[in-house]
């Protein structure tokens, strides 16, 4: 999926914004007339008392100290990185419809999708002297905990809304949503590979609990240490991460051949099951030989002691190999790489016993059932139909660059929005960071709120609009790649941003006095990580507990930090 490129209007609009910021001075005449000041001309009350200005970042940047004048510079750099994290998204797309997935997919755009993030993070904690830092440090934990929270709670239960199919045997039924707002009988299903997913999400608020020892244990001597070990593991994390992800295209590929591999050697053995007079096995454990010899014979068409690569059409003959995309002859040539051991291009009846036996046996250890070889091999083709379905399908990379018309321009063009949204992000991080801070001295609402609720919006909004938009196409496939982003975007969340946060921490000697908000993103990130771990299909009573959890955080934090006191 590709959002089309609207650019002229926003740069027309950027441009504006810039020329209206960079070329605005102005100072207070009266007691806030005006919301923009130039910050350098101290004005005076009528008492004689020197009133409060502000300092132009930059040294040219607009900024005030009132309440509604922060505000609206808040709404205009909020919007500017917006645009920023909407350009380096379409950049991104761009980029990995040309080179597919890999390097690309796996190492550069999940970086590039918290870059502005990051960039707020990293501005945060460097402006300004060490006390400033310590004061502005909050609005980047308040990004970090904001976006995590956001992402994993409201988008991830809206997803399900607008993704929700029916449910029968608790699979969704793709294109199917006849049962309305139904709790139970409606919602999504995803693949294995997105529960995986969860799974490294909840790992990695690992650097989180080792930060957090020093208050735990109620220790205070050698917590810059802590810091500097928990900066190690998280950046060992995030370079860990990308490499999955970088691989995780081949493990994909991997895996996908080793279930249809199970779920020919399952097919077969119930074909096997089905000739046969007797049972596969004797009463002592041992293969009936008896009645595979029987089997041998009748697949024996010439009678010349040898199963050839036609003969063994007769063990596939019915069995519904297309519901996993593999046709015949992959079958044939999977049944004699397992079985022809003497590599003569057939079959004997001992070898026939060999492979067969082999194949029971793995159907055995893979099954609970033990009353006979019909139930377990029954067990085991259900259990490895049901693997491969979860596994869902690979893309395919090499169609994905074939698709892409004009190469050439495509690359230029992808590479013009990652620059541009980088050179936006990096720009206007600091002035967010002042207003922020600004506006909460002027309205005394403490910095962390502010950038827990309003910041997330300007940075994950084209991220979350994206998620929602492809989750309404309402098939698991979809709903996968949905919830896959999503974890993914927490986890490099955890890993990246933490991993600059960690980093100011201990190059600035900052103090790392956030308790409550690492309490709150570990709750929601190990609770929303086990419920992805433990389930494919999520009713859509489930949204209604994520969405619950977003207040539930802001109230926690509240409640720990302004009556118990834990800052």
């Amino acid at each position: 999926m590709r959002r089309q490129s609207k650019l002229r209007p926003h740069l027309t609009l950027l441009f504006f914004l810039i020329l209206c910021g960079g070329l605005t001075y102005g100072r207070f005449i009266s007691d806030q007339s005006f919301l923009i000041s130039d910050g350098v001309h101290m004005t005076t009350s009528s008492t004689g008392v020197p009133e409060e200005t502000c300092e132009q970042t930059y040294g040219f940047m607009p900024c005030t100290s009132t309440g509604v004048g922060n505000f609206f510079l808040i709404l205009v750099y909020g919007y500017l990185m917006f645009l920023a994290a909407m350009y380096l998204s379409e950049g991104s797309e761009l980029l990995l419809e040309i080179l597919g997935p890999g390097i690309v997919g796996g190492l550069f755009l999940p970086v590039l999708g918290a870059l502005p993030d990051a960039m707020l993070i990293l501005v945060s904690g460097l402006s300004g002297s060490t006390e400033t830092a310590q004061s502005q440090v909050s609005v980047g934990m308040g990004l970090l905990a904001g976006s995590t929270v956001m992402l994993i709670t409201v988008i991830w239960g809206t997803c399900i809304f607008v993704g929700k199919c029916d449910i029968e045997n608790h699979v969704a039924i793709d294109s199917q949503d006849t049962k309305g707002f139904s709790l139970t009988g409606s919602g999504i299903s995803t693949d294995i590979w997105t529960s995986y997913a969860g799974i490294i999400m909840a790992i990695s608020v690992i650097p989180f609990i080792i930060v957090q020892l020093p208050q735990i244990l109620n220790i205070d001597s050698g917590r810059h240490l802590v810091v500097l070990i928990a900066l190690i593991v998280s950046v060992s994390f995030l370079i860990s991460y990308c490499l999955y992800q970088v691989f995780q295209p081949w493990v994909q590929k991997r895996r996908l051949a080793y279930a249809k591999h199970k779920h020919v050697i399952s097919g077969i053995l119930k074909q096997l099951k089905m000739r046969a007079l007797g049972k596969l096995y004797t009463e002592d454990g041992k293969p009936n030989v008896e009645v595979l010899t029987k089997i041998f014979n009748t697949i024996d068409n010439n009678k010349d002691g040898y199963l050839s690569y036609e003969e063994l059409n007769g063990l596939i003959v019915g069995i519904q190999f297309t519901q996993i995309n593999l046709d015949e002859n992959d079958t044939k040539d999977k049944l004699m790489r397992d079985f022809d051991t003497s590599h003569d291009s057939r079959v004997d009846l001992n070898e026939f016993i060999a492979g067969v036996t082999k194949w029971l046996d793995e159907a055995k250890g893979a099954s609970s059932n033990d009353s006979g070889s019909k139930k377990y091999i029954e067990d085991f083709h259900m259990k490895t139909k049901r693997e491969h379905d979860l596994l869902g399908e690979v893309e395919q990379s090499d169609e994905i660059v074939e698709g892409v018309e004009n190469p050439k321009w495509t690359s230029i063009k992808a590479v013009l929005l990652l620059l541009l949204g980088t050179v936006i992000a990096a720009a206007f991080a600091d002035p967010l960071v002042d207003a922020v801070d600004n506006f909460s001295s002027a309205t005394k609402i403490p910095t962390f709120f502010i950038s827990f609720i309003a910041l997330p919006l300007a940075t994950n909004s084209s991220e979350a609009v994206s998620a929602i938009i492809f989750a309404s196409r309402k098939n698991s496939r979809s709903a996968s790649l949905t919830f896959s982003e999503l974890y993914g975007a927490v986890t490099m969340n955890n890993a990246l941003c933490l991993s600059v946060f960690l980093g100011l921490v201990y190059v600035r000697g900052l103090t790392w006095d956030f308790s409550a908000e690492v309490l709150v993103i570990l709750i929601v990130c190990i609770v929303m990580g086990v419920f992805a771990s433990i389930r494919t299909t999520f009713p859509l009573w489930t949204s209604f507990l994520a969405f619950l959890l977003y207040p539930f955080s802001l109230a926690l934090v509240y409640v720990l930090d302004y009556v118990y006191g834990w800052t």
